[in-house]
Parts: C-alpha cells; structure tokens; sequence
C-alpha cells in the first residue's frame, strides 16, 4: 500500500514535470529601436560623404559615365580588329573635337552677348519696373504695417554685411577646373582600355558562381541600357536644338546667335524639370532683348515650351518606351538630392545614376517591388 501511494505520488509528480516542461517560452523581449536610429546616422553619414569628397569623387563618376556609353562603341571597332587602346583614343578624341568645336561655335556670341545684355537691360528696365510697380508698392505697404505693428524704430542701426571680391581667387580657380577636366579626360582613357580587364579581376574576387553570373548580367545590363539611354537622349536633344536654332533663324536671328540658343536648349533639356524651367526663363530674357513688342518678346519662350512639350509627352516616351521610366517624384527627389550634393553636375548625373539603381534592383532578388517604386 505505501509503495502505491509513492508510485502515485511519483507518476503525479511526473505530470507535473511534463506540465511545466510544455508550457509556453515567455514572448520575447520588444527589438530595440536603435536599428532605425542606426539607418538614418548611416544616411546622413553618407550623403556627407558623398558631399565633403565630391572635388574627388565627382571626375571618377564622371569617366566613368563617360566609359561606360563609350564601350559599345570600342567593342564594334574591337570586332572589325581595331586595337582597344586606339578605338578608345579615336572614341575619346571624336567626343573632345566635338565638346572643342561646339565650344568655339558658342564663343563669339556669347561673348556678344554678355557686352549687350547690360545696356538691352538698362533699356528694358523701364518696362520691368512699370510692371513690377503694384507689386513693390504692395510689399512696402506691407513692410510699413509691419513696423507699426512691430514697433521697430525707424532709426535703428542696421549691420550690412559686404563680401570683398578676391581677386585671386579666378587665379586659383582656374588650375583647379582645367586639373579637374584632364583627370575626368585621363580617367575616362584608362577606364575604356583598362576596365574590361578590371572587371574580370573584381568578379574573380567573388566566391559564388551565381554570385558571379548575376554581377555580369546587372554590368552587362547597366551598360547596354545607360548606352541605349544616352545616345537617344543625346540625339533627341540635338535635334531639338537644331529646330529651336531654325526657329529663332526664322524670327530674325543671326545664326552663330540662334546656334548658341539652341545649344543652350539642347544641354538644359539633359536635366528634366529643372533645366527647361532655367531654359524658359533664358528664353524670355533673349525674347525682351531681341524683340520690342510684347508678342515677340514671349514668342520664343512660347516655341520652346511647345518644343520640350512635342519632345517629353510624345517622342521621348515612343523612342524609349517605359524601360527607363522613372517617377516624377522619385526623379524631382532625385534632383533634388544630388544637385544640392554635387551642383550643376548633380543635376546631369542624377537621371543615370536612378536609372542604374533600378537596373540593380531590379536583377536581385527580393528587391523588385524596390524597382517598381521607382517607376
């Protein structure tokens, strides 16, 4: 009888033991918030870097843009046995007789231009000022309410703060940018004779076939797309200015004057929003400088505007289809974000470099909706 007793004491003490081994594992503790924290000082450290190492950073991008629309080019000479150092030195000299020839073209004009545009200013500035006239005399009257509801003394002292032009400073400058263009020139050499090769040396690196099967297609696609990109917005471009160039030929112009203004065009519409935006505005000054009556004046600002419209709704979307669509948001973040970075170049840049995130992005797994985001 008592071994019963401890056999049941026993067995009931094992259900015990079986109870409390399958209750449930406590929940788990709350993650820390520290990993967003984390995310945006990473953010923020970067775009300061990118930043404070643009005087370096912005020649390497730079060229290598430059190589990478320029090796399907070397590629078709490699194939009919032209040596890959001479067809990146004809490539690269082809680009710097044009970037020399258009530069030339512009020269003269635009020197032209800024002797004249003060005195057409000082005649123009009557006009201006009788249209500005009720919105001045509104802000003073604003500015009168303002110091009677402030009670600001009329009297007061008032720090102006001056800047003192350096006269040295275009002595330093100058050096800078000619070291900054011939490294972008010498860089873009080596990257299209030598980068192939790099290449081969960077996937050899990768411990993983697929690791290295999928590094080759995102390289592969990047290049045949930014190169498909680049030259049919190039052409796209050209031919917008040549037919604003013929226009303003049409409207009175000299033609090294209305070949000027169609450059300008040309190089502004490589910048969506922003540059046709700085385009109009340039139009409607050369149009009150040119021209007296107020129809002619915003006559080629009106051309313009019709032009880059025909040229983003229509022929842009039909060439290029959606493959290199982006959002409108997403490219006026875009621009944002790195012409407040890198400045005028940001704003060139900043097109290619959304386009090559999205190719990536869309070649890796799991990051496609990433893609579609920025669509």
């Amino acid at each position: 009888m008592p071994d019963s007793v401890d056999i049941d004491n026993g067995q009931a003490g094992g259900g015990e033991s079986s109870t409390a081994d399958a209750a449930p594992a406590p929940a788990p503790a709350p993650r820390p918030r520290s990993s967003t924290a984390a995310i945006v000082l990473a953010t923020l450290a970067v775009a300061y870097t990118l930043w404070a190492t643009q005087a370096l950073l912005l020649p390497v991008l730079l060229a290598m843009f430059f190589a990478l629309i320029g090796n399907p080019i070397i590629r078709t000479l490699e194939k009919i046995h032209i040596p890959r150092f001479l067809g990146a030195l004809a490539v690269l000299s082809s680009g710097l007789a044009c970037a020399m020839l258009l530069g030339s073209l512009m020269t003269e004009p635009a020197g032209k231009l800024m002797r004249e545009v003060p005195r057409e200013l000082r005649e123009i500035a009557p006009k201006l000022r009788e249209v500005v006239k009720p919105v001045q005399d509104a802000k003073k009257g604003a500015e009168s309410i303002a110091r009677v509801a402030g009670g600001e003394d009329a009297n007061a002292v008032r720090l102006v703060r001056t800047e003192v032009n350096d006269p040295f400073r275009a002595l330093t400058a100058t050096p800078r940018m000619i070291a900054s263009v011939l490294a972008v020139v010498l860089l873009t050499l080596f990257f299209m004779v030598y980068g192939a090769n790099l290449q081969r040396k960077v996937l050899a690196l990768l411990p993983g076939r697929q690791q290295k099967k999928l590094t080759v297609d995102i390289l592969q696609s990047i290049e045949r797309e930014m190169s498909r990109y680049v030259l049919t917005i190039t052409i796209i471009n050209t031919l917008l200015g040549l037919a604003f160039a013929g226009v303003l030929v049409w409207l009175g112009l000299a033609i090294p004057e209305a070949l000027m203004w169609g450059t300008l065009a040309a190089l502004l519409n490589f910048a969506p929003y922003v540059g046709p935006l700085i385009g109009i505005l340039a139009m409607l000054l050369m149009g009150f400088v040119h021209f007296d009556t107020p129809l002619e004046a915003l006559l080629p600002a009106g051309i313009y505007l019709l032009l880059h419209t025909v040229e983003s709704q229509f022929v842009t979307p039909i060439l290029l289809g959606r493959r290199m669509a982006l959002s409108p948001l997403v490219l006026i973040l875009g621009l944002m974000v790195f012409g407040w970075l890198w400045g005028i170049i940001g704003l060139l840049l900043a097109v290619p470099l959304l386009a090559c995130t999205k190719v990536v992005l869309e070649r890796v797994d799991g990051l496609g909706p990433w893609a579609r985001l920025l669509e």
